[in-house]
């Protein structure tokens, strides 16, 4: 096993967008995380296009205090982009990801690290007694148990992107291209020594959540068609179910005239028949075409995001923005 550094440097990647309420006891937390640990810590903030105070808040911080950064991008990119191209420019033998929310409690990275130092290169969190409403934490129960039960990779269940990974694992996860990014499962997918650390996920303190129920189905249908081809083999399924009954009901229709039985006229069999093949021939259609649209955005290959502005320790590094154009970052 390899050898451990007895101080590490963390880098913390932190994406925000519209945080203004929650950044006063974000920070609060950052110092006494900063404290709790021997050796240097650096804060990457990744402002996602806010409209609010945020930026303003941010630019203040990284001119007074240089263990923090900030990359602001042009417009709202989203989440994953944002957890992405905080990857990407993290200082740090290791990088912890977290959400300015504070439903995942800075406190916990510590045991993280612990779990770093016993070998393990990913340590994820893995979420008890959700705070949100029942349909909520009902639909995330749901989805993670699909996604275990079909991904080609192991999905550890109730984890989400709270997590401490060493550089060689960022640094993988740095050179994979594709577009459609779910985070978690890249993670996954990469391999290595993972384990995962209990921990409460606590409600919001401040501010409103920004995940939509919209964006909550595109991060669903992200993780569940770039870890699967089961929704492929679904179409074909179908495919092979509305075949067997068009079967059976032909079986049916022929023992009926050779017994003498006559079929009873009318529209009801017919229109039944023309509903469900049209029903599964257009779920097949859809199912191919989201993944030809995936497809479709990798042939663009258009960079992730658009950086606005560079903050603090980020302007450091020589020749920021041409580097972050040329390796088209995610």
């Amino acid at each position: 096993m390899t050898q451990r550094k007895p101080n590490p440097e963390l880098g913390v990647v932190i994406p925000c967008y519209n945080e203004e309420a929650v950044l006063p006891e974000l920070l609060d937390e950052l110092d006494k995380l900063d404290k709790a640990l021997p050796g240097p810590v650096s804060f990457l903030f990744v402002d996602d296009g806010s409209t609010d105070a945020t930026a303003a808040i941010l630019t203040d911080l990284c001119n007074r205090d240089r263990r923090y950064a900030c990359l602001s991008f042009s417009r709202n990119f989203g989440h994953q982009d944002a957890v992405s191209a905080g990857l990407q420019h993290a200082r740090g033998d290791l990088v912890a990801v977290l959400d300015a929310d504070l439903q995942d409690p800075p406190s916990v990275i510590p045991a993280f690290v612990e779990k770093w130092r016993e070998g393990y290169d990913v340590v994820y969190g893995v979420r008890t007694n959700r705070k949100e409403s029942l349909p909520l934490r009902l639909a995330y129960r749901l989805f993670y148990r699909i996604l275990k039960k079909i991904a080609n990779i192991e999905v550890p269940l109730d984890a989400g992107d709270f997590a401490l990974m060493d550089r060689r694992v960022v640094d993988i996860i740095n050179r994979m291209p594709e577009h459609n990014r779910f985070i978690r499962g890249l993670r996954g997918w990469v391999g290595f020594r993972q384990t995962g650390v209990l921990y409460e996920r606590q409600t919001r303190r401040s501010g409103v959540s920004k995940y939509s129920f919209g964006k909550l189905m595109k991060l669903a249908l992200d993780g569940l068609m770039s870890f699967s081809a089961v929704p492929l083999r679904l179409a074909s399924w179908l495919g092979a179910l509305a075949a067997f009954l068009g079967f059976c009901y032909l079986a049916y229709a022929l023992v009926c005239w050779i017994i003498g039985i006559t079929l009873p006229p009318g529209w009801t069999s017919t229109v039944i028949i023309i509903l469900f093949l049209g029903g599964v021939q257009l779920m097949v259609l859809g199912i191919l075409g989201d993944y030809i649209g995936r497809i479709f955005d990798e042939v663009k290959n258009r960079p992730h995001y658009v950086p606005r502005a560079t903050l603090g320790w980020l302007n450091e590094e020589a020749g920021f923005e041409e580097s972050a154009l040329q390796r088209r970052v995610g």
